[in-house]
């Protein structure tokens, strides 16, 4: 690391040239291959994506599920002037590029389309699939025709899975405004232009770059549309968090009278290992989502790692050459001039609010303990009550064309209609499609079923289409019954004898396939993520107990976390007031991205506090003293980056995408919670309790592991006054810095393990 930083100083101006043309060739690729997303949810193997292939098979290039609504108060839908008028504009929608097909309500079969009351109505629109969906500059131009019909007590919106694809945030408001707190936060926290705009500086560059290359990455595999969004997310979070601790370490040699380059060395030769180390656990975490082996999620799990790797790159690279190229101009101007007039002063013990809270904790580790267990337990009691299932158009802001389509088709149609069944199934023989076209029949009396359409046959009449209306909303558990109903007993009883093979799909049903394979998997991940986290404190803390208690309390802030989105987005306490539309259940996925997400941004602040911690119980052997030090001198920089962190997170609910809102309300929550409660209050006051049980380990697996370092100890220099002078005195500086380098890797070789000390044998001359 050491070696990395001095290359990077020396060649600044070439690292930072070698990151804007990177950050500028993958924008223009990007830009020149466009974005190629997928929402598939289907699993491979499970009954709903057998009925997604076949239908695909069957009905090829074609996608409708988009339709234009109106509703009328006064009158009906078949009154002339509305009847003329929506005529019309249905004639000139179906003239529009990318349209393939329009069926309107007034036609022959189209009584089906007007509601009973006949204040509602609905047209289908297919539109011409290119590359798996519509082209969005086609669809947009449907939904402007259609919306200008409107007026004259007649309402219009356009409601679909098209549509929806439209329905983007627009700009990048959540980033401009997670980036403006945090520069707010750093200039508070450094005092120091500078250097606050330097974390922000590093973290664009490697966001973005991470952002281009999720765009590329789609071409190559599956990748959700929230992705890069998610991706921006998790690295501004802790792009922004890993170069501040650097830069405060740089701050902090600059104040010990170093040289910037020796400063910026040693910030990347400890701090930047520490770094590395914690960007490494979030990365274990998120890859921790292969395992589950599903499509949707690997793209996920991989465009966010390539995202926290482009950040640390940029922190132990690009970051040391920004420092260099600003020089002293880290500190601020007092602090500049006071180390001027009167010279480097020796690092003061902390003091103030963080010393007193340290000390209030090990004189109270019991009830401030219990209080702080107290505080995650009620927080996770909503997470008893957690529903996966299906968020859809009908969670959608309610200002939104697809909410209004979706509200207007559920008052006139029945909620169900916004969710239909299909049933999809081979047919090899005159007998199957005689068998296949009595089951509508059989259907219509099913309890839970609104309405049953005529069997329809594909062109070559080898395949069968049925679709099934329920009683209930897509959202709804009577939804999900009645899946498990038609798939277990209604079908093979109606089938029984005939051969045929009949698959039940649709978005309900599909979620409720992708629902019980992500549960099936979860104790497995959890478990994988877990132990990973698990073996990666033990090789760094050479502790058992530091690891069980850092697993500990992950679960616990995502337990809390959990228990706030599921009262925010599922229970809907303020959800429409902050523009997140209504309640609804949790998507299937977020559980797994959520735990790999908390994971390991919950072992960054543990790494950071811990090893401080162990640091000064290697030098002293007094536990209490550990903890209180260790507390004390990191709470300051913790707290002020799990401020920024928070406020990043929280725009992010601004980007009015649903999913990304509750990422960014999960992950606020649970690093207030992690920051606030667990690691200043919960974890010193368990060690306290602990004493030095903490650190035990043994003596048989202490042999057995390797020895590692996250963050050596500070060499101390031999020469702290002010550099400069005459060549020799040049010469001697730069033997000093090769000592200073060279010395903690020769002390870490020769320690003894067993007391914490230098061998006698080491002479350094």
């Amino acid at each position: 690391m050491t070696s990395l930083a001095r290359w990077c100083l020396r060649r600044r101006f070439t690292v930072i040239v070698l990151w804007l043309v990177a950050l500028a060739g993958t924008t223009a690729a990007a830009t020149l291959s466009g974005s190629a997303y997928s929402n598939d949810y289907g699993v491979p193997g499970t009954e709903s994506s057998r009925a997604t292939a076949l239908l695909e098979k069957a009905f090829p290039g074609e996608s409708g599920d988009d339709k234009i609504v109106w509703h009328t108060d006064l009158g009906t839908v078949r009154a002339n002037d509305v009847q003329q008028r929506m005529t019309a504009t249905l004639h000139r929608i179906a003239r529009l590029p990318g349209v393939a097909s329009v069926e309107s309500p007034y036609g022959s079969g189209g009584s089906t389309r007007i509601s009973q009351d006949r204040h509602t109505a609905y047209a289908s629109v297919t539109f011409v699939a290119k590359g798996g969906e519509p082209d969005k500059a086609q669809v947009k131009r449907v939904v402007e025709t259609a919306r200008a019909a409107a007026g004259n007590n007649l309402q219009v919106a356009v409601g679909g899975s098209g549509v929806a694809g439209t329905e983007t945030a627009s700009g990048h408001l959540s980033e401009i405004i997670g980036v403006a707190v945090a520069a707010v936060v750093l200039f508070v926290v450094f005092g120091s232009l500078a250097a606050s705009l330097l974390p922000i500086a590093t973290a664009l560059v490697g966001v973005g770059t991470a952002a281009m290359g999720t765009v590329l990455l789609g071409h190559l595999m599956k990748v959700a549309d929230f992705a890069p969004m998610l991706g921006t997310l998790i690295g501004l979070g802790v792009g922004i968090d890993y170069a501040l601790f650097i830069v405060t370490r740089h701050r902090k040699g600059l104040r010990q009278g170093l040289p910037v380059a020796v400063a910026a060395e040693r910030a990347v030769a400890t701090t930047g290992r520490a770094v590395v180390f914690a960007g490494g656990t979030v990365c274990v975490a998120l890859l921790g989502m292969l395992i589950l082996r599903l499509g949707f999620l690997n793209g996920v799990a991989i465009a966010a790692s390539l995202t926290v790797v482009l950040t640390v790159a940029a922190s132990v690279t690009l970051l040391p050459a920004l420092l260099g190229l600003i020089g002293p101009r880290a500190l601020g101007r007092r602090e500049r001039r006071r180390l001027e007039h009167e010279g480097p002063r020796a690092e003061e013990p902390p003091s103030g609010l963080a010393a007193r809270w340290s000390a209030c904790v090990e004189r109270h580790p019991k009830l401030l303990g219990a209080a702080a267990a107290a505080v995650m337990l009620i927080l996770a009691l909503p997470t008893l009550s957690l529903h996966l299932g299906t968020s859809d158009q009908g969670n959608n802001p309610a200002g939104s064309t697809t909410r209004q389509a979706y509200d207007m088709l559920g008052r006139g149609f029945g909620p169900g209609v916004n969710g239909p069944l299909t049933l999809v199934a081979p047919l090899g023989s005159a007998a199957d499609s005689l068998a296949f076209n009595k089951l509508p029949d059989t259907l219509r009396h099913t309890p839970g079923v609104a309405s049953v359409t005529p069997s329809v046959l594909s062109g070559s009449g080898d395949t069968g289409v049925i679709t099934v209306v329920p009683t209930t909303s897509p959202q709804s558990r009577a939804t999900s019954d009645l899946v498990d109903r038609l798939r277990t007993t209604v079908l093979p009883k109606a089938t029984g004898g005939t051969g045929l093979d009949v698959r039940v799909g649709g978005v309900t049903a599909a979620y409720d396939d992708f629902a019980a394979v992500i549960l099936g998997k979860l104790p497995v991940f959890v478990g994988t993520v877990v132990g990973l986290g698990c073996l990666l404190l033990l090789l760094a803390f050479r502790s058992i107990g530091i690891p069980l208690k850092a697993a500990a309390m992950n679960i616990a802030a995502v337990a809390s976390s959990f228990g706030l989105i599921v009262a925010v987005f599922q229970w809907g306490w303020g959800s429409e007031p902050l523009g997140l539309g209504g309640a609804g259940p949790i998507e299937p996925f977020l559980p797994v991205v959520m735990v790999s997400v908390l994971f390991g941004l919950s072992m960054d602040y543990q790494v950071f506090l811990v090893s401080r911690m162990y640091e000064e119980w290697l030098a002293t052997r007094d536990n209490r003293r550990a903890v209180r030090v260790g507390l004390a001198e990191t709470s300051r920089v913790i707290n002020s980056a799990a401020v920024i962190m928070i406020s990043v997170f929280l725009a992010f609910v601004l980007s009015g995408d649903r999913v990304i809102a509750m990422f960014g309300v999960g992950l606020a929550a649970a690093v207030a919670l992690d920051a606030f409660v667990l690691r200043t209050l919960l974890v010193p006051a368990l060690m306290h309790m602990l004493g030095g049980a903490n650190w035990w380990l043994p003596a048989w697996l202490e042999r057995a592991l390797p020895r590692i370092s996250i963050e050596p100890p500070e060499p101390v220099s031999a020469f702290a006054g002010p550099r400069g002078g005459s060549a020799a005195d040049d010469q001697f500086h730069e033997v000093d810095r090769r000592v200073e380098d060279d010395l903690p890797a020769l002390l870490d070789v020769d320690r003894d393990p067993a007391e914490g000390r230098v061998g006698e044998d080491v002479v350094v001359a």
